[in-house]
């Protein structure tokens, strides 16, 4: 490969933080960007668009990583630019005010994706009273607490060597990439005898289904479905993951063929899954005809019953296997996403698991494993749905919550 992508993982998220500063480690992740002892923001950016490079962050649940790709020509550089924003932000004063607008207007902005809006309330409802429920932006109360203290405080004790991974992926060695990163992160290596942040546990205490209602002008209504699933560490995840494929991860899944070639109710529905230390959930979400948001909810929650009840045929089931296997296969060609692969497993898992021995757990998956797992979490009391609508149906919506 001519990339080479560098990935500077800290092992800490949404999850990590107190309720009255929730967003913290977005908040953290934007700073760092906005300027070292060394690097004014536009150098920063600068120093790796100047090589033809790219340079980025996202923040999770669980995990935070600043990352860039470029021609292997310009490692150093990459490694350095990262090192020095992770060790030596500058969080001026001035910056956070500033900064701390613009993540409202960012907020402001999802407020006006009614898809993203849906999907926080769906977050809402499966975690409440949860750091796993709260918005990873924060909200304006929260960001309006948080100030230089509350971000070097949070820094201190959450971006700690025992929790840090730097993942290099493409024209590379691996002996040679530990010298380089010995080298630009002695400080940190130095500092040492940390431990990496504990979260609180996530406990169940559903008993029926819930509704998140809200009533809003918008052109079409946006529905998202949950069932809380199983965590990263349990092997029913590669059947959960097969059912996702089955039912909506595609053109030819269920879910896309009845509700949208067959009924003509949607434009877009997918399913997906998330995975956490010790939960996870399954999603569908879709945007709809308003008028027919009942129907399209009582053919979706047929489709997942019918799944539950009886397994996939021996096709369907290896259509689903194959297009997993090489979804997966292909985008490993790409070498962020080789990072990514790397910095993941390494974080979650503290080993890195193949995409052979990946394969070989979903080739192990038979029907009528994907069956029960279906039946297991496709219960009426798992069920979370939040629904977005120009319409005032609320009462009709909660009374076809069902799988029955």
């Amino acid at each position: 490969m001519e990339s080479v992508a560098v990935g500077l993982w800290i092992g800490v998220g949404g999850r990590y933080e107190a309720e009255r500063v929730c967003g913290v480690s977005h908040f953290i992740e934007h700073m760092l960007f906005k300027g070292t002892r060394r690097r004014s923001a536009k150098e920063i950016s600068q120093t790796v668009e100047g090589i033809g490079g790219y340079l980025n962050a996202f923040t999770g649940e669980e995990t935070t990583c600043y990352y860039a790709r470029a021609s292997h020509r310009h490692l150093d550089t990459l490694l350095d630019v990262l090192a020095d924003m992770y060790l030596q932000p500058q969080f001026a004063a001035t910056d956070i005010v500033k900064e701390r607008d613009i993540i409202k207007e960012e907020l402001r902005m999802y407020r006006d994706q009614p898809d993203h809006y849906a999907q926080e309330l769906l977050t809402e409802t499966l975690w409440p009273n949860h750091p796993l429920g709260r918005s990873l932006t924060g909200c304006p109360r929260s960001l309006d607490r948080i100030d230089r203290a509350a971000l070097l405080d949070y820094k201190q004790h959450k971006y700690v060597a025992a929790n840090t991974v730097v993942a290099v992926s493409g024209h590379c060695l691996h002996d040679d990439i530990v010298r380089r990163v010995q080298k630009v992160l002695t400080t940190l290596l130095k500092r040492g005898g940390e431990h990496a942040p504990q979260f609180r546990p996530a406990c169940s205490t559903q008993r029926a289904p819930k509704l998140r209602f809200c009533q809003k002008n918008v052109e079409q209504s946006h529905l998202a479905l949950a069932v809380r699933g199983y965590s990263r560490h349990d092997e029913r995840r590669y059947a959960l993951k097969l059912l996702s494929v089955l039912l909506g991860e595609n053109m030819s899944s269920r879910l896309f063929q009845v509700i949208r070639e067959q009924h003509g109710l949607a434009y877009s529905i997918q399913s997906s899954t998330s995975y956490f230390a010790d939960t996870g959930a399954f999603v569908v979400s879709a945007g709809l005809d308003s008028k027919r948001l009942p129907k399209a909810l009582r053919l979706i929650l047929r489709e997942l019953r019918r799944v539950a009840e009886r397994a996939p045929t021996v096709r369907e089931l290896r259509q689903t296997k194959d297009y997993a296997i090489g979804q997966m296969r292909l985008s490993l060609e790409s070498t962020a996403n080789q990072m990514m692969w790397l910095g993941e497993h390494l974080l979650a898992y503290g080993f890195i698991e193949t995409p052979e021995e990946v394969e070989r757990r979903v080739e192990a998956v038979s029907a009528d494993a994907l069956q029960q797992v279906a039946a297991d979490v496709f219960r009426d009391h798992r069920l979370n749905a939040a629904v977005i609508t120009p319409c005032g149906d609320e009462q009709t919506l909660a009374q076809r919550l069902r799988f029955a």
